[in-house]
């Protein structure tokens, strides 16, 4: 296991809703994100992908679509999966990402 250190449940959440910040950060974060069946670009394909179907284009995409670049998706990979995506979460979803993707990946 990939040893992955959370702490945005605790930091966010952890004196309203402790339980809920310690299942974030240890289990989600420090179990599920750090099994190694599947590699850190597979697992922020699938959260980018299941965020855009449920229409969740918000903070915690920014988040997440930084850590996928982070995760070494390039600007060609994630152009190809929310071109990909889109078909399936609607095109006006597909815009708004690709307007917060391009924001990410300014920086190239």
């Amino acid at each position: 296991m990939r040893d992955i250190k959370q702490t945005a449940g605790r930091d966010n959440l952890g004196e309203f809703a402790p339980t809920f910040a310690q299942i974030n950060d240890d289990v989600l974060f420090g179990q599920i994100w750090a099994d190694e069946t599947l590699d850190l670009k597979t697992r922020s394909t699938i959260v980018i992908s299941v965020f855009m179907g449920r229409g969740l284009v918000d903070s915690s995409l920014r988040h997440h679509l930084e850590l996928a670049k982070k995760n070494g998706i390039t600007r060609e990979e994630i152009s190809a999966i929310i071109s990909q995506a889109a078909f399936y979460a609607g095109w006006p979803m597909g815009w708004a990402v690709f307007n917060m993707a391009k924001e990410v990946w300014a920086e190239e």
